[in-house]
């Protein structure tokens, strides 16, 4: 053993887990490892009976998740070179939101023979969106009851959401719903499995189920969606509801046993992957708006007052740091947009050409298309290949790009979807200003850093100054200073993150020229925006109803 006291963050993310070990005492990272998840992400077809799945499904297996503990964590001690002894508390971040049913002592159905082969028994990922129909029915209700809760939304929920989730399975599997003693967030299963203990992390419960002023969602309001769903919350979620920062308990044997760490540390109260980047960041005041970039890309910030602000994903109290409002916004496909053209838009001989430069084949285009001047490929795109979730929240409508000719090459598609990302992370950041919630500093995080090509565009696209999070684990290190706190390190979130989280102030400044251009085309953005995306056209989602009515039949 030794003076030095380290704890560890995992991040569960859409397709793998990384642990990291950090270093209390100044947050340095000291190793970490990945493991992938055997199965993936079910959107085709369930595993264990070959059976197809509908449209727009998109589940997992929880085993999985057990597996990211037994194999990142003794690896992540070993890469760091330290005793594992000196490791003090564990933090967890999560996808979200991404719920699953479970029996009284936590035994996710879907591990039970009966279950198996039932996909509602399975873990439906934050991208599952088949809950489409049952988010629509809850907007509408709410909207005709005037619920006080709505507007602390943006005016509509997502089918992401655990109401959405939940309601969809008591109406298209009962049994399930009637077995499920939980349907609980996996952030909050993952903690049950490494402590023993059950409890619902303050932020998801506010974020992704609703929970506003000390309660959900009234027996009224769910039992006029469903009478069957009156006691939902009463019945189906947990009790005890833990604070960020806080100690859930200490680390049971058997998890002691996966992990090879001493039994007993603290297990921090789980978190949100987006959501705990912002301590990471050392981004915790108000105004600071932190864009956690991966597969998608979350927008959050703390706030010193309550707003409402159309089409947010929630403002939440305490819901990113204790006695601040903490305001989400997101966009659900970036990332992904990147990674499906270069799977199936981009010629062979690019893939030929990065191969032979050594390189990736997103860092050849990137190389291909930074060259390029703002306009000069004459392409605008609308970032909603996974639909839309700021600030139009419609999970309907889908991707599109104008000004394609002959002329049009790889590189200019994806320099123009990254572009088109930027405009939608401009609308958003136009809409919390326009709501009286000023953005003073844009922190990017997340695994897009790596782009600078793509940072620079954010820039002259938002005209605003880019600092950048010097981890690129940043949701893994959030959850890595949630555990000091939690094993008492340090006294808060703010205290801790001031001496484990970092940025490099303003790393990325605007071209003014460009920046001029950019204003121009994203007026056309926002034409195209506003046509297809608040009803005057609804094409996108007219093509969507043909394709999954082909599909089912």
């Amino acid at each position: 053993m030794s003076n030095e006291r380290h704890t560890i963050g995992v991040d569960f993310g859409t397709l793998s887990g990384r642990a990291v070990v950090v270093r209390v005492s100044d947050g340095a990272e000291l190793g970490s490892a990945v493991f992938d998840y055997p199965h993936g992400v079910m959107d085709d077809s369930l595993f264990s009976s070959g059976a197809k799945l509908p449209p727009e499904w998109a589940l997992q297996d929880p085993q999985d998740y057990l597996e990211v503990f037994k194999h990142t964590i003794p690896q992540a001690v070993k890469n760091a070179g330290i005793d594992a002894r000196d490791v003090i508390g564990i933090g967890i971040d999560f996808t979200a939101c991404t719920v699953m049913p479970v029996n009284a002592d936590g035994t996710p159905l879907c591990f039970l023979s009966k279950h198996r082969n039932n996909p509602h028994a399975y873990v439906k990922l934050w991208k599952h969106h088949a809950a489409q129909p049952h988010a629509d029915r809850i907007n509408a209700l709410a909207r005709a009851r005037n619920e006080a809760w709505m507007p602390r939304y943006g005016g509509k929920i997502s089918s992401e959401w655990m109401l959405a989730k939940a309601l969809q399975i008591l109406e298209e599997a009962p049994e399930i719903y009637a077995a499920a003693d939980r349907i609980l967030e996996a952030a909050d299963w993952v903690i049950w499995q490494l402590s023993n203990v059950e409890t619902c992390n303050t932020c998801t419960a506010g974020y992704k189920a609703n929970f506003q002023d000390g309660q959900y969602p009234s027996r009224e309001f769910l039992g006029a969606l469903n009478p069957g769903f009156a006691d939902f919350a009463q019945e189906k979620l947990s009790k005890k509801l833990d604070a960020l920062g806080a100690r859930v308990g200490g680390l049971s044997a058997q998890a002691a046993a996966w992990t090879g760490l001493t039994p007993g540390i603290a297990v921090a109260v789980a978190n949100v992957d987006a959501h705990v980047a912002v301590p990471a960041a050392n981004a915790v005041q108000p105004g600071q708006m932190v864009l956690i970039m991966g597969t998608s890309t979350c927008h959050i910030m703390n706030g010193a007052t309550l707003a409402e602000v159309p089409g947010m994903c929630g403002v939440v109290d305490g819901g990113v740091s204790p006695g601040m409002f903490g305001y989400e916004a997101g966009q659900s496909g970036v990332g992904d947009i990147f990674g499906w053209f270069v799977k199936h838009g981009v010629p062979p001989e690019y893939h030929v050409a990065a191969r032979e430069s050594g390189m990736d084949i997103h860092a050849h285009l990137t190389s291909l298309a930074q060259t390029q001047v703002p306009g000069e490929h004459g392409l605008i795109a609308l970032d909603w290949w996974n639909g839309n979730r700021s600030v139009l929240v419609d999970t309907e409508l889908s991707g599109m790009m104008i000004g394609m000719t002959l002329a049009t090459r790889a590189p200019d598609i994806y320099r123009a979807l990254i572009e088109s990302t930027a405009y939608g992370t401009r609308t958003i950041i136009e809409a919390f200003e326009a709501s009286g919630v000023p953005v003073k500093e844009l922190v990017i995080a997340g695994g897009l850093i790596k782009n600078k090509m793509l940072l620079q565009i954010y820039a002259d696209v938002t005209g605003r100054e880019l600092s950048v999070a010097a981890s690129s684990q940043g949701p893994a290190l959030g959850s890595a200073i949630h555990a000091a706190v939690a094993a008492g390190v340090y006294p808060d979130i703010y205290a801790a993150a001031s001496v484990m989280g970092k940025s490099i102030k303003s790393a990325f400044k605007p071209n003014l020229e460009h920046s001029r251009i950019y204003d121009s085309l994203y007026a056309e953005y926002k034409t195209l925006h506003d046509y297809f995306g608040r009803g005057a056209n609804d094409a996108m989602k007219r093509l969507k109803a043909i394709r999954n009515q082909i599909k089912k039949s």
